[in-house]
C-alpha cells in the first residue's frame, strides 16, 4: 500500500449519524406545530368522551331521582287520604262503640277534678 492511499483513507470525514429526532424532523416548525395540533385534537376528543360519559351517568341518576320523587308523592297522597279517613269524628266514635264497647257515661257518674 502506498502512502497516498493511506492518506486518502484517513482524510475521509466521519459522517455523523442523525438522531431519531433529526431524522423525524421534530424540531422543524411545521412538524412541531403538527404534533402540537395532534395532541390538542386528541385531548379535545378524550374530553368530549369523558363529558358524554358523565352526562349519561348524571341523566340516569336524574331519572332514578324523578322515579323516587313520584313514588314519594304517591305515598304522601295515600297518607293524606288515610289521615283524613281516620280523623273523622264519627268514625272514631263508631270504632270506640263497636270494637271497644265504650258508652257515653251518664252525667251523674261524671266527676270533675280541679287542679289547683
Amino acid at each position: 500500500m502506498s502512502t497516498r492511499s493511506r492518506t486518502r483513507r484517513s482524510i475521509k470525514p466521519a459522517v455523523a449519524q442523525p438522531t431519531i429526532y433529526q431524522w423525524a424532523g421534530i424540531f422543524r416548525p411545521k412538524t412541531l406545530a403538527l404534533f402540537v395540533l395532534l395532541g390538542l385534537v386528541l385531548t379535545t376528543g378524550l374530553s368530549v368522551v369523558l363529558t358524554t360519559h358523565q352526562n349519561r351517568f348524571a341523566f340516569n341518576e336524574l331519572q332514578e331521582l324523578r322515579e323516587r320523587a313520584n313514588g314519594l308523592e304517591v305515598e304522601w297522597g295515600q297518607l293524606l287520604l288515610e289521615q283524613s279517613t281516620f280523623g273523622v269524628e264519627g268514625r272514631i266514635e263508631l270504632k270506640a262503640v263497636e270494637q271497644l264497647q265504650m258508652v257515653i257515661p251518664e252525667l251523674s257518674s261524671i266527676i270533675m277534678v280541679r287542679h289547683e
